[in-house]
């Protein structure tokens, strides 16, 4: 069957295969190398007067900041890699060669798929399960030595516990785990059935889900006159559905989390009615996307530069390099744009429009 011969890879195959991916590691290593350094030169004094030790610095940060930032710049240096070995492959008339033996440009286009597969599922493995992890690390690195700030408190929190039971709480301090002026009011259907009111609760970490109630006033609401007890002495334990964490969202802290994990907390946060979940969701949907961009830009490069041109490669690469970084760009944008519309068309907008763009490019292409 001739779907089987095109799962065959040949020795063109193997030829663009190892051509596109040797490029792309190569360029995207010596792009970490340069920002690692540069880093490392802005930040050597906040090193020098912050006691953190060489191994910390190293390993703790540097060991994952480099591979967040080949993360994030994968898609441009898929785009780069694709025009510059293909731009050469051109001009040393190997495609004319390619193309003169019988091999249509959809067959050609078959290794740089093969390679953009790899890459996208790399990217996907890595921004989804591996990098969260590290991001964990390097972020409390820079929280301890960098001065990054943590937020460490919240004003007016409301959360709904389930569907029944909504807590309030007027100010939390981490340092201390203490919430004070606090309420839980639990519900049949509209109605108000019970209240518990207290002036400060605590957060048991070493008991999740538990708070200590302090000061402490239980009003069960009947058909008649409600029932009181209260307590200014003696402290009351309260099992809720609630963390601080649901409540005390840092900077970056959604770049900490795997995939699974950020689909389990935005689901969670959903339910209890939190707005603050916009960059999770951004988060979550980016991250696919990215993987997908990197078919996407492949067709373009490889359609962009597969004709030899007169002067060389230049023109392919310029184009290339204003293309990528409008996409970036369009990228950051869109992501703005999620609090006016639906998160997943907001971060699916940039790979919509290239895939038209690609779409029309690869028509134009030489044949």
């Amino acid at each position: 069957m001739k779907w089987l011969n095109y799962l065959k890879i040949n020795k063109l195959d193997w030829y663009i295969i190892k051509k596109f991916l040797g490029t792309y590691f190569f360029s995207l290593a010596l792009i970490i190398v340069i920002i690692v350094v540069f880093d490392y030169n802005e930040k050597i004094d906040k090193f020098a007067t912050s006691n953190a030790t060489t191994n910390e610095i190293i390993f703790d940060y540097y060991l994952n900041l480099a591979p967040y930032y080949a993360n994030t710049f994968s898609a441009l240096f898929v785009f780069i890699s694709v025009i510059y070995f293909t731009s050469k492959l051109a001009d040393n008339s190997e495609i004319i060669a390619m193309f003169a033996s019988g091999v249509s440009f959809g067959r050609l286009m078959k290794p740089y798929m093969i390679s953009a597969g790899i890459i996208a599922l790399m990217t996907f493995t890595l921004s989804a399960y591996i990098i969260p992890q590290g991001n964990s690390t390097r972020l409390a690195f820079e929280q301890q030595y960098n001065k990054k700030k943590k937020v460490e408190s919240a004003n007016n929190v409301q959360v709904k516990i389930d569907e029944n039971t909504i807590a309030f709480i007027e100010r939390y301090e981490s340092r201390n785990n203490m919430g004070w002026r606090f309420s839980l009011d639990s519900f049949e259907g509209k109605k108000l059935v019970s209240r518990l009111t207290a002036n400060n609760v605590k957060y048991n970490p070493d008991r999740p889900g538990t708070w200590t109630a302090r000061r402490w006033t239980i009003w069960k609401l009947g058909e008649g006159e409600g029932t009181l007890r209260s307590s200014n002495r003696e402290p009351l334990d309260t099992l809720i559905s609630l963390e601080p964490t649901d409540f005390l969202i840092s900077e970056g802290e959604q770049e900490t989390m795997t995939s699974p994990q950020l689909s389990k907390y935005i689901e969670k946060q959903k339910a209890r009615g939190m707005s603050k979940i916009k960059t999770f969701e951004v988060e979550y949907h980016k991250r696919i996307a990215m993987s997908f961009a990197a078919f996407i830009l492949t067709i373009i490069g490889a359609s962009l530069s597969s004709r030899k041109k007169k002067g060389g490669m230049g023109i392919s690469l310029a184009v290339g390099l204003a293309l990528s970084f409008s996409y970036i760009m369009l990228q950051t944008v869109s992501s703005a744009f999620a609090e006016q519309m639906p998160v997943i068309l907001a971060v699916w907008i940039p790979n919509i429009l290239y895939a038209l763009i690609a779409v029309y490019l690869y028509r134009k292409a030489p044949r």
